[in-house]
């Protein structure tokens, strides 16, 4: 496990709000000022070129992971070993000037190297809290589906709620907060599944794939006589994010778009090849993704275009296919496919970005503008 741990005071400072402490960036309740166009623009290029001089051919997976870390959800890494994985996942934390912790999820590692442990201290006479490896801005988890059910689920109510609750004691953990995992398929030996609990609080699954040979061959040239990651150095700092992040939530979204939304959830939930839909916490996902998508394009609105463009990224980890359904070939990706060609988009939805609800213009929020 790789670790900066800090001690039982800091958290404490971190917990008040106290100056000092390592990117204290205060989302809730105090939220830094939005980012105008330029600024958004300029930032996101920044870490996307970063990213992909490390990552070959694999631009799409680039942006998808960009688009969750602004929508302040967390992402997961999917695929056989050795596709740059874990890559993908070292490179995007190194781009950004925050604290990054990584822990590398084994059999027999315990829920309280994830979370921390409270310590007496014979000298003082009390329980110290020593935090875990969870207190960072961005937490790698590498192979987490190689670690016990037991372990797996002291990451849910770090996902969820931001904060890690030991001995009856909340810590907050700092903002942004974002969790990388990345796992081999379920057929690879000494693997435990992922409940559905614990993936439906991903916002995204990405497989990362082989490349293409011009990109393979690229990579042997560029990564044999030493890993590119090593020369990547921070281009925004955590406070950068953090106001892209309020740029993001600032992206018009309207009634027309909401409702289309829901009616892809719906027709999940309703489809007959499907055991389980997708959940509501999973539909405000799928908006949030889009609003990042819309704002990396250059918009201050959502289309439902966007929506279709993340919804097999943030759906498709979390739906079951019916046993019937999949003994025909049936996959999540080809029912979602099936269900969004056939959904109709309302007249109102299709001109979204510049009419919202009742016809009216839409106006500008945060500042992007249409195009680049």
């Amino acid at each position: 496990m790789e670790s900066h741990r800090r001690t039982a005071n800091d958290v404490s400072a971190a917990n008040r709000g106290l100056a000092g402490v390592a990117n204290p960036v205060p989302l809730n309740g105090h939220r830094p000022a939005a980012m105008d166009a330029a600024s958004f623009h300029a930032a996101s290029q920044r870490i996307l070129t970063s990213v992909n001089t490390v990552i070959d051919g694999k631009s799409d997976a680039a942006k998808l992971a960009l688009t969750v870390l602004l929508a302040q959800g967390h992402l997961l890494l999917e695929d056989v070993p050795g596709v740059g994985k874990t890559l993908l996942a070292k490179t995007l934390a190194r781009t950004i000037d925050c604290s990054v912790n990584r822990i590398q999820f084994t059999p027999d590692l315990l829920p309280s190297d994830v979370t921390g442990v409270s310590i007496y201290n014979q000298s003082s006479r009390l329980f110290e809290f020593r935090p875990g490896a969870v207190f960072a801005n961005i937490v790698i988890g590498d192979e987490i589906n190689r670690a016990s059910a037991k372990t797996q689920s002291a990451l849910l109510e770090c996902m969820e709620e931001h904060q890690v609750t030991v001995d009856g004691t909340s810590y907050r953990l700092d903002e942004p907060f974002m969790v990388v995992a990345t796992q081999n398929p379920i057929e690879m030996e000494g693997t435990y599944p992922l409940p559905e609990a614990q993936r439906d609080r991903f916002m995204a699954r990405i497989s990362m794939g082989y490349p293409d040979m011009a990109a393979e061959i690229e990579m042997l040239e560029a990564h044999q006589a030493a890993s590119p990651l090593s020369k990547v150095s921070a281009v925004v700092t955590s406070a950068d994010v953090a106001a892209m992040i309020t740029t993001v939530q600032q992206v018009y979204v309207s009634q027309a778009v909401k409702e289309y939304t829901v009616s892809v959830g719906r027709a999940t939930r309703e489809s007959p090849l499907l055991r389980l839909g997708a959940s509501p916490r999973s539909m405000l996902q799928l908006l949030r993704a889009a609003k990042a998508t819309a704002a990396l394009d250059g918009r201050d609105f959502v289309l439902p275009d966007d929506v279709v463009l993340v919804a097999d990224a943030v759906l498709a980890h979390r739906i079951i296919l019916d046993r019937k359904a999949a003994s025909t070939g049936e996959t999540p990706h080809t029912v979602l496919k099936g269900i969004l060609s056939r959904l109709p988009v309302a007249a109102e939805g299709a001109g979204a970005g510049r009419t919202g609800a009742g016809g009216r213009a839409a106006a500008p929020v945060t500042g992007l503008g249409r195009n680049h």
